[in-house]
């Protein structure tokens, strides 16, 4: 603490007074709409104010800037909090914040990325100290830059597993560069937090995760200013012991008050109250200009640097490895610990680098909720889950590698998810067939199986997204067959087969699930009178075939057959289940015979 100086009284005052405008700025805003956590914003005015106006530094006329510190309001029903201070510097009208949650207005109910000081989405408690993660661990070793990241958080995501994995991950990457400050304010929506204002229990808990912790009163500006001036070789906590509702005598420390605007009559006492407290002080403060050290990147048609080494023919499995990409900022790929989706979405905040994030497909349900705050924040992660499916096999407990959840969560996100199925079989020197820009926008899932199977592609085959690719046909094909993954194997051999009764069949590779490329799908189908077969591992419920059902609803004489797995699938050999399950070569040489004996029946 040598480098601590402590404020002058003109400053503490002043800062004082930027919590209580906070506090009225607050108030007005959620009492003129209707709507809001005015308790939950004046809890957290002192804590705002020392950070925006004596600890962080920043450019305000810029949110964006790269080597601006970063702040991630994890607690983002506290909103309005958030807004008032960038109030304060300047950036928005005070008639602005009186918009807030109207329709036409950018001020929502929680931060979201349509205001440029907003990086990601928050408010879905517990995953903001993931995000904040992220955004430290590219400063520190992506960037190697002087800017923080500055997380404010409230006690009752503390009961959220999330958090404490990021608690792990930030101290055994030891970002120092990274401050958490706990708004422990007691009360919860309807019942007190757990640990309520036990501050000594939460010093204890982060201390045993490797963080330096620091309990303060969060009211006192003169101990905020004291305890986020301390410079660590490890993340810190600032645990400070608030009071929800401050200012507002009637709500302090009350319960019942949680998401409930002041009433009209009610917010202008309080208001002028504290109109009442503000001193006048002839010093105006301003935020410190952060060191220009951040490299500047661009991440433009980043590519391989050169073509993988494989051929067509050989039988290869699925490895997803980190690998160095190149162009002319030299952008490196590191290959993190980690398990949370939310660390991703922080990696990728401000475009600094292109983020992979792999696990089994299955287990990325355990990150719905986070991936559904990555594609509101707009994000441009890329998610490889692999073992997707029945091809998983016997290695082990197969019902709990469902192959049906990561696409139907994914399908059913927002409009920035693009899933998409991995067809072509790669070495473990090339994590493929990616897009050939590897910066496509928004979210994007692959999903990879497990066995060996023939590369399909050459090693120069172009990816893009939204483009399907026709994989086998002939001039006398009878049925359009979509398979993804290991079922497009499954159709090609079945094509084989076929091909010995002089039945043709036409096998189409989607590529991408969402976008879905209906035009080559319809247009291939209406040479083959309209006759459709999908067939997938995956369950009925949420994927190709739901998604090819939407494409061809309201076109004219299509008949369109679906294969799928219909029960929770067993342990056994992937070849053995594929039968079991009706998704193998046979049971679609069987529905492809049915399909053209209805058609010969019809006429």
């Amino acid at each position: 603490m040598e480098d601590y100086h402590k404020p002058d009284q003109q400053t503490v005052q002043a800062l004082r007074n930027i919590a209580n405008r906070l506090r009225i700025n607050c108030i007005k805003a959620t009492t003129a709409t209707g709507s809001g956590h005015p308790t939950s914003c004046c809890s957290v005015a002192e804590i705002m104010s020392v950070l925006f106006f004596n600890t962080m530094k920043y450019r305000p006329e810029d949110p964006k800037n790269i080597n601006n510190d970063r702040f991630i309001l994890s607690k983002g029903h506290a909103a309005p909090a958030l807004y008032s201070m960038w109030t304060e510097t300047g950036f928005l009208k005070e008639s602005e914040l009186l918009s807030l949650c109207q329709v036409e207005s950018n001020l929502e109910g929680h931060p979201t990325p349509k205001q440029q000081f907003v990086d990601v989405a928050t408010g879905s408690l517990g995953q903001g100290l993931g995000v904040a993660c992220g955004m430290a661990y590219t400063g520190k070793y992506f960037d190697k830059s002087s800017y923080r990241v500055f997380c404010l958080m409230g006690d009752g995501e503390l009961s959220e597993g999330a958090v404490w994995e990021a608690m792990s991950f930030a101290s055994y990457y030891q970002l120092d560069n990274l401050v958490a400050i706990l708004d422990i304010n007691r009360l919860g929506q309807t019942d007190p937090a757990p640990l309520q204002h036990h501050v000594e229990k939460y010093h204890k808990r982060c201390e045993a995760f490797g963080w330096h912790a620091i309990i303060v009163d969060g009211h006192s500006v003169e101990e905020l200013c004291k305890a986020l001036s301390q410079a660590r070789h490890q993340p810190t906590a600032i645990i400070a012991k608030t009071t929800k509702g401050k200012g507002i005598p009637a709500a302090e420390d009350k319960m019942g008050w949680h998401a409930k605007p002041l009433p009209k009559d009610m917010a202008e006492g309080v208001v002028k109250d504290l109109q009442a407290r503000i001193m006048n002080s002839s010093k105006r403060l301003y935020p410190a200009t952060p060191m220009e050290d951040a490299p500047p990147v661009s991440l433009r048609n980043i590519r391989m640097p050169s073509a993988p080494a494989y051929k067509q023919g050989e039988k290869v499995t699925h490895t997803v490895v980190a690998k160095s990409f190149e162009n002319d900022t030299n952008i490196n790929f590191h290959k993190v610990c980690c398990f949370s989706v939310s660390v991703a979405t922080g990696c990728a905040a401000r475009e600094r680098n292109v983020v992979y994030a792999s696990t089994l497909a299955s287990f990325f349900t355990r990150a719905y909720d986070q991936l559904r705050m990555a594609a509101i924040s707009e994000s441009n992660i890329n998610l490889c889950g692999s073992h997707c499916g029945l091809s998983i096999g016997e290695s082990v407990c197969q019902p709990f590698i469902h192959p049906k959840h990561p696409h139907y969560m994914l399908l059913t996100q927002p409009p920035t998810i693009t899933p998409m199925n991995c067809n072509l079989q790669p070495t473990t020197s090339q994590p493929h067939p990616f897009p050939s820009d590897l910066t496509h926008s928004g979210v994007c899932y692959i999903r990879t199986s497990r066995p060996e199977n023939p590369i399909i592609y050459s090693s120069n085959e172009d990816f893009h997204v939204g483009q399907a690719k026709v994989v086998y046909q002939s001039t006398e094909d009878k049925v359009t067959v979509i398979g993804a993954g290991i079922t497009l194997h499954e159709a090609m051999a079945a094509a084989e087969m076929l091909k010995k009764e002089r039945i043709f069949i036409r096998v189409i590779d989607p590529f991408t699930i969402k976008p879905l490329d209906s035009k080559t799908i319809l247009e291939h189908a209406r040479q083959t009178r309209g006759r459709i077969l999908t067939v997938e591992d995956h369950y009925y419920e949420g994927g190709l075939g739901e998604a090819v059902c939407s494409a061809v609803v309201n076109e004219q004489g299509f008949t369109l057959q679906r294969l799928a797995v219909a029960h929770v699938p067993r342990s056994g050999k992937p070849s053995e289940l594929l039968k079991i399950y009706g998704i193998d070569r046979e049971a679609i040489c069987q529905a492809i015979r049915k399909m053209l004996s209805g058609s010969a029946n019809a006429k």
